[in-house]
């Protein structure tokens, strides 16, 4: 009477999930599809035996439950946060195995995945990024950490920009593409959402950085000669006009922070770092969303929270400034 009945079939989860993973290969970024098929072996450990039409959410939660607790190879368990991405890609699948007409209702979307505190981030003073400038001057990619710090552009946009997507003149650079490593694969892409495809300023400083670099990398096309690698015009490339490796330039970066002498933090942190500088200095919330590629202001605000009530105190006293004077 509904018109939901579903043909009878017995078909295992772990077969589904071999045509599903065939079906989404040439509608997501290969990054992405690889990340699914990571993923969809832990899924297949612990229900690939199940019939698609026979799964319950309470199956589902106990899957979970048994991740959290000793899902790693060695017995020990796996994060909130990983088997939370376990559960978006398991509801993913099962949603289009309902939209396909294989199954009534779809377990994991019934099921509750596993509550993932926000992770704690160290971000840098301004004194510790000149600090570690002042470390890092001398190596080859110092302007690309300095491109990280005064645009907050994410790892794999700043090793995959090219020389015809920055405009040195008027200050701009194009993000429009990603470099990524897939399986060992180094992959160019577009950005990672819609939003991260954008434009943003450069300033003064990092143009001069930028124009150094630019001379230091044609002197080493010419010593390369003949060696220089053809690599699609990008900005940041090895001596011999390579790539540069998304996990060798965060080994790279690891170094010189201990060298340098400041707080550790990752690479992304730079990200972090520059978003917050960026609040504290009174940029509107907005502006670094747009600078970020943030897909809405409200994933701004969320992430940095922290600043926001410095940001709210400041605005308090303008406006009283403004009523009553200074």
């Amino acid at each position: 009477d509904r018109g939901s009945v579903v043909s009878k079939s017995a078909i295992k989860v772990d077969d589904f999930l071999d045509q599903w993973l065939a079906s989404q290969k040439g509608r997501l970024k290969a990054s992405t599809h690889h990340s699914y098929v990571i993923t969809s072996k832990r899924i297949r450990t612990g229900l690939g035996h199940a019939q698609l039409q026979a799964l319950t959410p309470l199956q589902v939660e106990s899957f979970y439950a048994d991740l959290l607790d000793h899902g790693r190879a060695d017995g020990t368990g796996l994060s909130p946060k990983t088997v939370r991405n376990t559960h978006t890609v398991l509801r993913k699948a099962l949603s289009d195995a309902e939209r396909l007409g294989l199954v009534q209702r779809n377990a994991a979307a019934a099921a509750r995945g596993p509550a993932v505190e926000r992770p704690e981030f160290t971000v840098w003073s301004s004194d510790d990024l000149r600090q570690f400038f002042a470390t890092a001057e001398s190596n080859r990619l110092y302007a690309a950490y300095v491109l990280l710090a005064t645009t907050g552009m994410r790892r794999g946009e700043v090793i995959g920009v090219r020389w015809k997507d920055i405009d040195l003149d008027s200050g701009q650079l194009a993000i429009v593409q990603t470099l990524t490593d897939v399986n060992g694969r180094l992959t160019m892409s577009t950005p990672k959402t819609t939003r991260s495809r954008r434009v943003i300023y450069i300033d003064d400083t990092t143009v001069a950085v930028l124009r150094q670099h630019r001379k230091r990398q044609r002197e080493d096309q010419l010593a390369a000669g003949p060696d220089w690698a053809v690599t699609g015009d990008l900005a940041f490339t090895d001596e011999f006009g390579l790539p540069i490796r998304p996990e060798w330039f965060s080994k790279e970066f690891g170094r010189l922070v201990a060298a340098s002498g400041v707080p550790r933090i990752r690479l992304h942190d730079v990200r972090h770092t520059y978003a917050t500088l960026a609040l504290k200095a009174g940029v509107h919330a907005k502006v670094v969303s747009e600078r970020l590629g943030h897909s809405s202001i409200a994933i701004t605000l969320d992430l940095y929270s922290h600043v926001t009530p410095g940001m709210a105190r400041g605005a308090a006293d303008l406006v009283a400034s403004e009523i009553f004077g200074d």
